[in-house]
């Protein structure tokens, strides 16, 4: 079976959505994310969620468009490119028909997801039970499992705890302390020092309590509320972290491409 310009959706246009996206992209397969109206993400260089505000966003060398409609979908993979259209509810699914449905929204819980809505449905992440609501689940779990795939059961629940990156975990995770706008005059890979202040909400102020470089950063002006993850600093102080997909989401790309060649490559 000849498998370029396999039709896969991706709930999700994430940071883990992305990478997975591109690495599917990679393979020549045709990729379409779907989005809610707006998306709350931290590491907006390395995800195609963006394109809902910029009609068009590049990471690493793939690009995705936004989209309206089954017109311009086409026209998007006509030119090489993925799309990312609004449709939190997968309205889309009857015209578009997919082969394989992802689920990479890591709402770690299930959205609605069930094993009819595609060929091939993988879900990344706790929250799916592989065999009943998903045909595959992928570990997101940091360590030796990340990127197994399951076929029975469930991935690893969640742990609450940020992944370590250079030893840190929830140190270096920025939070809303309280509910407002996101004010700040920062941008995603500028230096931080450890005490300095990132942004405000609600006139209090977020401090980042590492040095490091800031890798992500919710769009000013978002509404927030105590607790959300708002912001992301790396302690490795690799400005090009940035814009570039991480190790995980990578790994998680893989996984997912495994899983399709497992079932369509035979």
């Amino acid at each position: 079976m000849n498998l370029k310009g396999l039709k896969v959706l991706v709930r999700g246009a994430g940071e883990m959505a992305s990478g997975v996206g591109l690495r599917l992209r990679h393979a020549h397969f045709q990729v379409i994310f779907t989005e809610i109206e707006a998306p709350l993400c931290v590491r907006r260089e390395v995800s195609f969620c963006e394109a809902l505000y910029r009609d068009r966003m590049v990471v690493e060398d793939g690009e995705a468009v936004r989209a309206e409609n089954q017109e311009q979908i086409s026209q998007a993979w006509s030119a090489g490119k993925m799309a990312v259209l609004v449709d939190p509810d997968l309205d889309c699914l009857p015209w578009l028909k997919p082969r394989v449905v992802v689920d990479a929204v890591l709402a770690k819980k299930n959205l609605g997801l069930t094993m009819d809505l595609a060929d091939l449905v993988v879900a990344l992440g706790p929250g799916f039970t592989a065999g009943r609501e998903a045909h595959v689940v992928v570990e997101t779990n940091r360590g030796h499992d990340l990127g197994r795939l399951i076929y029975q059961g469930r991935a690893d629940p969640d742990t609450g705890v940020p992944g370590e990156i250079a030893g840190q975990t929830s140190r270096r995770v920025l939070r809303a302390p309280d509910k407002g706008g996101l004010e700040t005059d920062h941008q995603i890979g500028d230096r931080v020092r450890a005490g300095e202040i990132v942004a405000r909400v609600a006139g209090r102020p977020v401090c980042s309590e590492l040095e490091g470089v800031l890798r992500g950063l919710i769009r000013p002006g978002t509404l927030v509320w105590p607790g959300l993850k708002i912001g992301d600093v790396d302690p490795r102080g690799r400005r090009e972290f940035c814009w570039t997909i991480s190790d995980k989401a990578r790994a998680l790309g893989g996984a997912v491409l495994e899983a399709i060649l497992r079932r369509f490559n035979q």
